[in-house]
């Protein structure tokens, strides 16, 4: 095991995602960290210092536009790529500040492209 590994911070309050994504990245090689909650997201987001953050916007109270200014003002250089099932979301003018914006689908080529890209710059 190398330390070198990149870590990823899974924001989604659906188990199914957390299992989905833990063991898709993993088979990547990314060292994967989930959260249920905003609060659970931020404070795991001060301990591990993820290099990049995957983050749902619905989700029970604080949701993840909130979540998304909170990181973005803690670390303005951490990706952070919105995954969200909802499409109309895109327009939302707060989602501007997220790095990458991708529709929820089982099939995760583009969220593993987007991860990719932003873990190379």
């Amino acid at each position: 095991m190398s330390d070198s590994k990149k870590k990823l911070l899974v924001v989604d309050d659906e188990e199914s995602i957390h299992l989905l994504y833990k063991e898709e990245f993993e088979d990547e090689g990314y060292e994967v960290y989930s959260a249920m909650s905003g609060d659970e997201a931020l404070k795991l987001f001060d301990t591990i210092k993820p290099d990049l953050v995957v983050l749902d916007i619905n989700m029970p109270g604080m949701d993840g536009i909130e979540v998304l200014r909170q990181m973005k003002q803690k670390s303005p250089g951490t990706p952070v790529i919105i995954s969200s099932a909802y499409p109309e979301y895109k327009q939302d003018l707060a989602s501007w500040a997220s790095d990458d914006y991708i529709v929820k689908s089982f099939d995760l080529t583009d969220l593993k492209e987007s991860v990719k890209r932003h873990l190379k710059k």
